[in-house]
C-alpha cells in the first residue's frame, strides 16, 4: 500500500483517447479550405478516423516501442551466407502498415490527394516520425519514375497501393512496395554531382551494372531505390530493385546502420554496390533533373513533418498547463506562461497553414495549373528552410513548459526534441535550400510572379504585412552578390508568405499576434515575448487539444 507521500496530485492526465484531427483547429480549417466541397465530407470522415487512431493508447505505445527498440543489421545468416537484412521491432511494422493503409503513399491517385495526404502526414508524424521516411520516399518516387513511362506504369500502382508487404521478394509478386533512395556519398555530401558511383551499360537496353557506395541510404529494406551514378554520358538516375525478377537478391551490401541523434526507429545505412543490377530512369546526363521531382516532394514532407512535430509539442505543452497548478492557479492562466504558449501556438499554426497551402498547390499543379507549379518552385525551398529551422526551438521551449517532467523520457518530449533538427538537415540542409531559393529567383521569373500574386492577395489587410512586403520587394530588387544574404531572403520570403496566409485565413487574434511579432518587430528573440496587449488567451485556447 502506497504511503501518503506517494499520493499523486496536480499532474496532467495523459493526452490520449482523442481525435488528433478534429482537435487541431488549424489543420481542420486548412483541409476544408483547400478541398472541393464535394470531397469534404468523405475526407473529414477519413481523416477523423486516422486522427482517432493517432490519439489512441495503442498507437502511441507502438511509437514508443519502435523508438525503444531500434533496427538491427544482420549481414549474414547462421550458415555464413550474406543476407544484408535489417530487423525491426513488430511495432515498426504495425506503424508502417497503418501509414500505408491510411493512404500516406497514395496522394497521386485521387482528387485532392495531396491535401488529404498532407493532413494525414502531419498527424502521423505526431505518433512516430521515423516511419515517415519510407512513406515519404515512396510517395515522392512517383514523379521521378514518370520520366520513364514504362517504369512508371510498372511501379506506380505498387507504390500507391494501400497494402504493406514486408517480405523481400520480387516486386511483381507483391501487392504493394516501398521505395528508398541513395544520393549522397562520403566525398560529396549535398554536392551529388561529385558522386563517384559508376554505371556500366549492360547488353539489355537501359540496364546497367553499378559499382560504388552511398553514404546515406534511407530505409534500406525497401523494395526499390532511386540512386544517382555516373554513366558514360554523365550523371544519371537509376532504379535499383532489392530483389531481382528471378527471385535472387540484388547486390546490395549494407555496411552499417547510422547511430543517429533522433529518428532512431528508422534505419539509415551505408551501402555498397558491386555489380549491382539497375535500370536507368530518364536520360544519361540528366540525373539531377530526373530526380528533382522526388526531391521537391520530400522537401515538402520535411515541412509537413516539422509542422506535425511542432503541433504535437505545442499540444502537449498546452494540455499540461491546462491541468497543472502553480502560484495560485492553472499555469495556462498565468500571464507569462500564456505568452509562451501563445507564441508557440502561432508558430505551429503558421507552419501547418503554409504546409497545407503548398500541398494544395501540388493538387492544382497536377491538374495543369502552371501558376501553382511556379509557386512551388520558390515557396517549397523557402518553406523547407524556415519551417524546419523553427522546429527545434519550438520543441525545446514546449518541453520546458512541462518543467522537469518534460526532460523525462516517459513524457515523450525528449523524443520530439531529438527529432526536431532532422528535417532541417534531410533533403538539403539550410544553405542548400537558401541557394535553391536564389536559383529560382534568378532563373524562373514565373516563380516570383506567382509568389507575389499569392502574398498580394492579402495586401491592405494588415499594415505590418504591407510594410514587410515593401521591404521584401526592396531586397529582391538587387540580387547582385546575393549569396551572402541568401538565408535572409529565404527567411523573409517564408515569413511574408506565412503572414499573408494567416491574415487571409486565420482568426484575427492569431494573425495579429503573428504579424506583430514576426513581421512588425514587436517580439523578442525568445518565445514568450509577444506584446501583452494581444488576445493571447484566445490564441492558446485555439491550440488546446480536446482530449
Amino acid at each position: 500500500m502506497a504511503g501518503s507521500t506517494h499520493t499523486v496530485t496536480n499532474q496532467a492526465p495523459p493526452l490520449v483517447g482523442h481525435d488528433v484531427f478534429t482537435a487541431d483547429r488549424a489543420l481542420t480549417a486548412a483541409v476544408e479550405r483547400h478541398l472541393a466541397p464535394e470531397l469534404r465530407e468523405e475526407a473529414v470522415a477519413e481523416l477523423s478516423g486516422l486522427g482517432r487512431s493517432c490519439g489512441s493508447v495503442q498507437t502511441q505505445e507502438w511509437g514508443a516501442q519502435a523508438n525503444e527498440n531500434p533496427p538491427a543489421l544482420r549481414t549474414h545468416d547462421r550458415y555464413g551466407h550474406r543476407v544484408d537484412e535489417v530487423d525491426f521491432h513488430p511495432a515498426w511494422h504495425r506503424l508502417l502498415g497503418k501509414g500505408v493503409s491510411a493512404g500516406l503513399t497514395a496522394a497521386w491517385t485521387r482528387p485532392g490527394g495531396h491535401v488529404l495526404r498532407a493532413a494525414g502526414f502531419v498527424m502521423w508524424t505526431q505518433v512516430e516520425a521515423g516511419n515517415g521516411c519510407p512513406l515519404s520516399m515512396t510517395h515522392a518516387a512517383v514523379p521521378a519514375l514518370r520520366a520513364d513511362p514504362e517504369l512508371a506504369a510498372e511501379w506506380e500502382p505498387r507504390l500507391t497501393s494501400r497494402v504493406y508487404d514486408r517480405e523481400l521478394r520480387p516486386a511483381h509478386l507483391k501487392a504493394g512496395a516501398l521505395f528508398g533512395m541513395g544520393m549522397t556519398e562520403k566525398q560529396g555530401g549535398s554536392d551529388v554531382r561529385a558522386g563517384t558511383t559508376a554505371a556500366r551499360p549492360l547488353a539489355e537496353d537501359g540496364t546497367y551494372e553499378l559499382t560504388g557506395h552511398k553514404w546515406f541510404c534511407s530505409a534500406p529494406m525497401s523494395d526499390g531505390f532511386l540512386v544517382l551514378a555516373q554513366a558514360p554520358d554523365g550523371l544519371a538516375c537509376f532504379l535499383v530493385p532489392r530483389v531481382l525478377a528471378d527471385g535472387t537478391r540484388n547486390v546490395f551490401l549494407i555496411q552499417r546502420l547510422k547511430d543517429k541523434l533522433g529518428n532512431r526507429s528508422n534505419a539509415s545505412a551505408e551501402v555498397e554496390f558491386a555489380g549491382t543490377w539497375a535500370r536507368r530512369v530518364g536520360e544519361e546526363g540528366r540525373g539531377v533533373r530526373t530526380v528533382i521531382g522526388m526531391v521537391a516532394a520530400t522537401r515538402l514532407d520535411c515541412v509537413l513533418g516539422s509542422a506535425g512535430l511542432m503541433r504535437q509539442a505545442v499540444a502537449q505543452a498546452v494540455h499540461h498547463c491546462a491541468y497543472r497548478e502553480a502560484f495560485g492557479g492553472k499555469l495556462v492562466d498565468r500571464p507569462l506562461m500564456r505568452n509562451v504558449l501563445a507564441d508557440l501556438a502561432i508558430e505551429s499554426e503558421a507552419a501547418t497553414t503554409l504546409g497545407l497551402r503548398l500541398a494544395a498547390a501540388y493538387d492544382a499543379a497536377e491538374g495543369g495549373d502552371e501558376r501553382e507549379r511556379a509557386l512551388l518552385r520558390l515557396a517549397v525551398p523557402a518553406a523547407k528552410y524556415w519551417v524546419t529551422k523553427r522546429c527545434a526551438p519550438v520543441a525545446v521551449e514546449a518541453a520546458e513548459c512541462l518543467g522537469g517532467n518534460g526532460y523525462v523520457e516517459e513524457s515523450g518530449m525528449p523524443r520530439l526534441v531529438r527529432e526536431s533538427p532532422l528535417n532541417s538537415i534531410w533533403e538539403g540542409a539550410g544553405n542548400v535550400q537558401a541557394l535553391d531559393v536564389l536559383r529560382a529567383l534568378g532563373r524562373e521569373p514565373a516563380a516570383l510572379d506567382a509568389y507575389l500574386t499569392e502574398v498580394g492577395a492579402a495586401r491592405g489587410a494588415d499594415h505590418r504585412l504591407d510594410a514587410a512586403i515593401r521591404d521584401l520587394l526592396t531586397e529582391l530588387a538587387d540580387l547582385g552578390a546575393a549569396e551572402g544574404r541568401a538565408r535572409r531572403l529565404a527567411e523573409r520570403l517564408a515569413l511574408v508568405l506565412q503572414g499573408a496566409l494567416l491574415v487571409r485565413y486565420a482568426p484575427p487574434e492569431v494573425a495579429d499576434a503573428f504579424c506583430a511579432a514576426r513581421l512588425g518587430g514587436d517580439g523578442g528573440a525568445a518565445f514568450g515575448t509577444l506584446p501583452p496587449t494581444l488576445d493571447l488567451a484566445s490564441v492558446v485556447e485555439r491550440a488546446r487539444p480536446v482530449a
